[in-house]
């Protein structure tokens, strides 16, 4: 039986899919060239040249998140497994744990402007801010149906969108 030796390479890198290979679950563009994209295991990428380029952001966790929004180049939240919110006021560069109040997983994100804005998960979970993101608090849904999106026509007039599971 002959015996070769391996040695190990210092300088591996991923390759493909590049730049990570998590499952992405969210994206948002602010402008033709300027987005995000949010998912598995705390994901946070970034492309400044509409997406033929991604730059991996520091989240800060290894939750999954599952929505990502921005309102302008600079403000902008995800959101996701365990109560999961996360906020940067300087394009993702930073990224700020903030308080959700819960550890049920939210599943969507959205703000009308820079201060108001809602996240909604499982079990009917909404949570509402009114400063930006810095604090939620929760509002009466009436079911406990998964919530899986949120969107607004206007200011006052909103939906959410609910997951039914046959199991």
């Amino acid at each position: 039986l002959d015996q070769t030796n391996v040695y190990s390479q210092n300088e591996w890198y991923w390759q493909n899919p590049y730049p990570q290979g998590n499952r992405l679950r969210s994206v948002h563009f602010t402008d033709m060239n300027s987005g995000w994209t949010a998912g598995f295991n705390g994901t946070i990428l970034k492309t400044t040249d509409k997406g033929t380029s991604w730059e991996t952001q520091i989240s800060g966790t290894s939750a999954n998140l599952n929505s990502i929004q921005f309102k302008n180049y600079n403000t902008g939240w995800t959101v996701g497994d365990s109560g999961i919110i996360l906020r940067t006021t300087n394009s993702g560069a930073n990224w700020i744990k903030q308080v959700s109040g819960t550890s049920d997983p939210l599943n969507a994100v959205y703000f009308t402007d820079i201060n108001t804005g809602w996240a909604v998960g499982y079990s009917g979970k909404i949570l509402k801010s009114t400063d930006g993101g810095v604090t939620w608090i929760p509002q009466i849904s009436g079911t406990t149906n998964w919530l899986r999106s949120v969107c607004f026509t206007n200011n006052n007039s909103w939906s959410f969108h609910l997951l039914f599971s046959s199991i």
